[in-house]
């Protein structure tokens, strides 16, 4: 996030979508636009050359869906973006492999105005969870259960994994801090540690290893 605000890119097949979408956050103070895609390629090359904060992926695109285009954003760039996918179903199989993949989260195309620049500014700051109970319903229907806890389970201080399960349920670190009566700083230390032992890229990612790990029960 730049001193200007938040940087987005808008990639969506139906250019109806895009404008709207276009028309709620340009409305907003601290958040621009910078550009536009309408496959998932397009969106790939676009989101390289512009390094947007944020990225608005449409989960079902043509000649490269927004899982394949999310995977090669965030494995070809230096300091990606955050990607939240679009989608019509809430229950849907691509978003939870959206997640899998390494979206930030995602936002349904029925949200209302404010859900969507609430979402923006939710994981461009990163430090909660969007949307939790959904992503525990995704984990619960769609999650692998790995047949033994992996080995990160076990590297858990109790500390990490009480931040672990706050992160789970969509605390953010000053609320974190305030449950567990730490410091914003220590939790912040925690948060990164607990990403390092779960090999996540994120809070996201952290809390779906959590869930496939057995670590946290989904449902």
């Amino acid at each position: 996030m730049t001193a200007n605000g938040i940087r987005v890119v808008l990639a969506d097949d139906e250019r109806m979508v895009r404008t709207a979408l276009r028309a709620i956050l340009s409305a907003e103070q601290g958040i621009e636009v910078v550009g536009e895609a309408a496959t998932g390629a397009e969106a790939v090359s676009v989101v390289r050359d512009l390094k947007p904060d944020v990225v608005l992926m449409d989960v079902r695109m043509p000649e490269v869906d927004g899982i394949r285009a999310t995977e090669q954003i965030l494995r070809t760039m230096s300091g990606p973006p955050r990607v939240v996918v679009v989608t019509t179903f809430e229950n849907d199989a691509y978003v939870y492999e959206a997640l899998r993949a390494g979206a930030a989260g995602f936002l349904l195309k029925r949200a209302d105005a404010d859900e969507l620049v609430q979402a923006v500014r939710l994981v461009a700051r990163s430090d909660s969870l969007l949307f939790p109970a959904a992503v525990r319903a995704l984990a619960a229907e769609y999650g692998r259960a790995e047949p033994a806890p992996p080995a990160w389970v076990a590297r858990l201080t109790g500390r990490e994994s009480e931040v672990l399960r706050l992160m789970a349920a969509g605390l953010t670190n000053a609320e974190i801090a305030g449950r567990m009566g730490v410091g914003a700083a220590t939790v912040k230390t925690h948060v990164a540690s607990v990403l390092a032992k779960t090999g996540a890229r994120d809070r996201t990612q952290a809390v779906i290893a959590a869930y496939e790990a057995g670590f946290m029960k989904a449902g």
